[in-house]
């Protein structure tokens, strides 16, 4: 698994600067269904190699997977940045419904999981059926997904709007969109298009420039998030009295608090938005390595648990902090710009969060 996590990052990342650095040029609409499309395919791709294998090993399945996963890291690029950069010049409350809808879907995650161990534990092939089984179900939602976006999410009043007004400051990549639903004319469209180019906008170096606490926070969130879990919570926690179940209870809790926080700053009197308070709430996160250290080495796992709930709740909290608060008081090609600025950062942390994770793996290769 974990060369398949090396195989997917890379070309995730590499293919999420392409898009930030085009992203202007682009049509976001094809663009997301476009990697919706994707998703489908190469998650069904998976489950024909798998059956099509009877679940038996070998270097050709291997070297099909990871293809497989390259592309998967491809496709997460196209639509998380694309997604964010559309919905950061819209309401604050849309960002923040993906960030949630992501991080239910690891609640959703864990609990397919936590189900397929107790039904499947003792049965034949009980893990590879239920991995079938989660790829089954993951393979319908993205299907939806597909259809949600291209069929019901363009006919809401409000996303016309907020698409309408990104196309009046000079935002191209929401022109066809528009064309589609019926909003302009041609001649319009036109219009828009010839002040599009005559607009100004402020280029991507001054936006990062302008935003560096933010973009550089939501950076260092996703290194110390991604360098713990999920491979230090599944291989370096020690034995307790849960057993196998330990490491998935401890994703499972780390995974609900990351919905439920993701939740808060919807409360205004509770959201942070200062710089400085980010960035140091951010930065004090780190005191989380020695701490995880210490209490697989010593403590019981009440204490992990706990630890494990905290990361989680600081994960999703301070994700949405920075999200709904770095993209106001912008034009929304600027908004479109700093959203795929801000998937940039994210899948960044992610990756050095992932590399990070090894030396886990190295410090318990040494202790051995």
């Amino acid at each position: 698994m974990r060369t398949f996590t090396i195989v997917y990052q890379p070309y995730a990342l590499i293919t999420t600067l392409i898009l930030a650095h085009y992203e202007s040029r682009i049509n976001t609409k094809l663009r997301n269904l476009w990697g919706y499309s994707l998703f489908f395919a190469l998650s069904l791709l998976v489950l024909v190699l798998d059956l099509a294998t009877s679940g038996k090993g070998g270097i050709g399945t291997f070297v099909g997977l990871c293809i497989l996963f390259a592309c998967f890291g491809i496709t997460h690029a196209i639509v998380q940045g694309g997604i964010s950069g559309e919905l950061s010049f819209m309401c604050p409350q849309f960002i923040q419904a993906f960030i949630s809808g992501i991080n239910a879907s690891g609640v959703v995650a864990c609990g397919l999981r936590l189900f397929t161990k107790y039904y499947f534990e003792k049965s034949h092939n009980g893990l590879r059926k239920g991995a079938l089984l989660s790829l089954t179900i993951s393979t319908f939602f993205e299907l939806l997904s597909i259809i949600t976006y291209a069929i019901y999410f363009p006919r809401l009043s409000i996303v016309k709007y907020y698409r309408s007004k990104a196309a009046s400051e000079g935002a191209n990549t929401v022109l066809y969109d528009l064309t589609a639903a019926g909003i302009q004319n041609v001649e319009t469209n036109h219009e828009v298009r010839v002040g599009a180019i005559q607009q100004k906008r402020l280029s991507h170096k001054k936006l990062f420039r302008q935003n560096i606490e933010y973009v550089f926070g939501l950076f260092m969130i996703y290194v110390l998030t991604l360098s713990i879990m999920p491979g230090f919570l599944y291989e370096d926690t020690g034995v307790h009295n849960l057993g196998t179940w330990y490491p998935l209870v401890l994703m499972t809790t780390y995974n609900i608090m990351d919905l439920v926080s993701s939740y808060i700053p919807l409360i205004e009197v509770v959201k942070l938005q200062s710089r400085k308070g980010l960035l140091v709430v951010i930065l004090s996160r780190f005191l989380l390595i020695p701490a995880f250290f210490f209490t697989a080495k010593y403590g019981a796992q009440g204490w992990m648990i706990l630890l494990v709930s905290y990361l989680g709740l600081t994960n999703g909290y301070l994700t949405v902090c920075v999200y709904t608060v770095v993209p106001r008081g912008y034009t929304g090609p600027e908004q479109n710009a700093l959203g795929n600025l801000l998937a940039l950062c994210l899948l960044s942390g992610i990756f050095v969060g992932v590399a990070l994770g090894w030396l886990w793996q190295i410090g318990k290769s040494y202790q051995g």
